[in-house]
């Protein structure tokens, strides 16, 4: 190993943040001399990364080769880190201990969106009882259960009183309520985040508007989906789209700002503004849950503007069964493309061909069904669904199968059928899928949870046992669910009842959910009745006849219909329905042609049977004996 120089050794000595650019200099000069100085090639690599020069730093370690990646491993793994390379950089951390190692391992693993690594090194951290380090594992912490939320992972932690005493804390439980569609939360919570940062002690204006700036976009987004659009144009306006240091946060900024307008934009400028070029870093992309709504507003965008070959073409060359929600988008506005906007019969029959080439495509079907149902035709959309699930069920893909039970697909036929009335078919669709899923690991709560209620009040012992198994299995998976249980307790009530006597005591007690309700009131207030059975009696109420009195009107007497000449003591001509030339004693004029006989101008008229119609030609001359030859001949009549 090459002894390391005079200069450099004084320089690390007495370094300080300020001193990066001379120890560059002097590790140059140092190299120089050895090219396999370990320690000037340390130096080196630390100034880099001290510089932000993250390429130039991976590069060099790269050429350095092993010597320097087992020396530097954890700078290693920061300069993989900051150029995006995020799976190298977690396996490159795990190599070396140390809570910067672990740190490191924790932000690699939450940009690939591996939540439950993230929650254990964290639980690992914590478990170490670092005071100065117990709030940065608590903010970071709470930022990987809403990113776990997010990514659809079950979670049934609430924001507690904890969350509320810091604005990073108050932010990421925010996040989970978006994430589990609790919007009214979310938006006390960005409230409370807003409120806190803007009062920080050891904030800077600067840092504060910083810090603000990812606040007041997810706050327009829930105010965005709540409806309150008033306000979210007061908050857009608020909004500097460009003082965002985060461009994936500028990205998505921009697009919610785009969405708030009151005024109706021009479709073609708002295309321009939406696909304004960002450079985004490698380290700074979008999520897969932000990259998917992000892409639907591009397209959406895109359709507005007309650019429908576009569309078009981006939806040909993909995989048509898969159900990752970028081949769905694809398919679904390669349909609207092709349909050309428009909401139609008419539009239906220009996509109809596409089905033909790929049936099996998911995107495209549920375009097709979404149509049908606009056109008042739910009929055809769940023969579409009924016929796509016959296909992948008779599959050798095992994929397809999974396809054919994806609780989103599955909602779609139940919800068709919800709107038909067919209580049958959604039992028997839920029992079909739950039985599908509950032999897998990866069975989706959700659906079972739908299956088992479902089967439970259809009050038939085999469906009452399908249940039980269901609600056995989603207790097991999640110990804690009211739900689960409540499902348990109800589908072993019947038979073993003891045994569920535990799991009953966790649940709310009766006396408490009927506390505040008064039995008297609601016997005196009568049975209620759905809002189509008063919809039905009103119309009934109003087309009913005033009654006699006063007001009500006298009765139009109608006009007398009758012939001039009718004579109620005459026998009424039989054959008044049939047309005038089909009548017994029809006549025609004279001076005319009478034409074909009674029946013959007339479709469905009588036939004359004496008419022999099936005989070939010349098979009806007379028979026995006549006169001359000119006997067949037809007779003249006179003029």
């Amino acid at each position: 190993m090459a002894v390391t120089t005079p200069l450099l050794a004084g320089l690390l000595k007495k370094a300080t943040i300020d001193d990066h650019d001379e120890i560059l200099k002097a590790s140059a000069a140092a190299l120089k001399k050895s090219k396999t100085d370990i320690q000037a090639q340390h130096s080196r690599t630390i100034a880099l990364l001290k510089l932000d020069r993250y390429d130039e730093a991976l590069e060099f370690i790269e050429e350095s080769g092993q010597p320097l990646k087992d020396r530097a491993t954890l700078e290693y793994a920061y300069a993989l880190y900051k150029t995006g390379n995020f799976d190298l950089a977690a396996e490159t951390a795990v190599k070396t201990s140390g809570r910067g190692a672990q740190h490191l391992e924790a932000q690699a693993q939450y940009r690939l969106e591996n939540s439950a690594r993230v929650l254990q090194i964290y639980q690992d951290i914590k478990s170490q009882g670092l005071l100065d380090e117990e709030l940065d594992c608590k903010i970071n912490n709470g930022g990987a259960e809403a990113q776990s939320q997010w990514c659809g992972e079950t979670s049934t932690r609430r924001p507690a009183a904890d969350d509320l005493q810091q604005f990073e804390t108050a932010y990421n439980a925010a996040c989970g309520s978006i994430a589990r569609g609790e919007y009214a939360q979310a938006e006390i919570l960005l409230k409370r985040a807003n409120e806190l940062c803007k009062h920080h002690e050891e904030l800077s204006e600067e840092q504060k508007e910083e810090e603000l700036l990812p606040i007041k976009v997810q706050w327009l987004y829930v105010l965005q989906v709540q409806g309150k659009f008033n306000e979210a144009d007061a908050l857009a306006n608020d909004i500097s789209t460009d003082a965002i240091p985060d461009v994936a946060t500028r990205a998505i900024a921009q697009s919610n700002k785009l969405l708030t307008s009151l005024k109706p934009a021009n479709p073609f400028l708002v295309h321009k503004a939406f696909n304004t070029p960002l450079k985004p870093e490698k380290n700074d992309r979008l999520f897969s849950f932000q990259a998917t709504p992000f892409a639907s507003n591009q397209k959406t965008v895109d359709l507005g503007a007309l650019k429908f070959n576009g569309l078009t073409s981006a939806g040909k060359g993909k995989d048509s069964t898969s159900i990752r929600p970028d081949m769905v988008l694809s398919s679904t506005f390669s349909a609207a493309a092709r349909a050309e906007n428009e909401v139609s019969k008419a539009a239906i029959r220009k996509v109809l061909p596409e089905l033909e080439r790929t049936p099996n495509n998911v995107g495209l079907v549920l375009t097709l069904v979404q149509m049908y149902v606009l056109t008042g035709n739910t009929t055809s959309a769940v023969e579409l669904m009924q016929s796509l699930f016959s296909r992948l069920e008779t599959s050798t893909n095992e994929n397809e199968k999974n396809v054919r039970y994806n609780p989103g697909l599955v909602s779609v036929l139940i919800g068709l059928f919800r709107s038909q009335g067919r209580k049958a078919s959604i039992q028997q669709e839920l029992a079909k899928s739950a039985s599908f899923w509950k032999t897998k690991s990866t069975a989706p709560a959700s659906l079972l949870r739908a299956a088992g209620s479902t089967l439970l009040v259809t009050g038939d012992p085999e469906d009452a046992r399908v249940a039980a198994d269901i609600f056995s299995k989603l207790r097991e998976q999640q110990p804690d669910d009211k739900a689960a249980i409540a499902g348990f307790v109800a589908s072993h009530a019947a038979d073993e009842a003891e045994s569920v006597d535990g799991d009953a005591a966790k649940l709310t007690a009766v006396a408490a959910l009927t506390r505040n309700i008064d039995v008297d009131v609601l016997e005196s207030a009568g049975i209620p009745q759905s809002s189509n059975a008063l919809a039905i009696a009103q119309l009934t109420r109003s087309r009913k006849r005033a009654a006699d009195g006063e007001s009500s009107k006298p009765k139009r007497t109608r006009k007398s219909r009758l012939p001039k000449d009718y004579d109620a003591s005459k026998t009424a001509d039989p054959e008044r329905w049939l047309p005038m030339k089909d009548r017994s004693y029809y006549r025609a004029p004279k001076g005319r042609k009478k034409g074909k006989k009674a029946g013959g101008d007339t479709q469905g008229g009588a036939v004359n049977e004496s008419l022999n119609i099936d005989a070939k030609p010349g098979s009806n001359a007379p028979q026995g004996g006549g006169g001359g030859g000119g006997g067949g001949k037809k007779k003249k009549g006179k003029r």
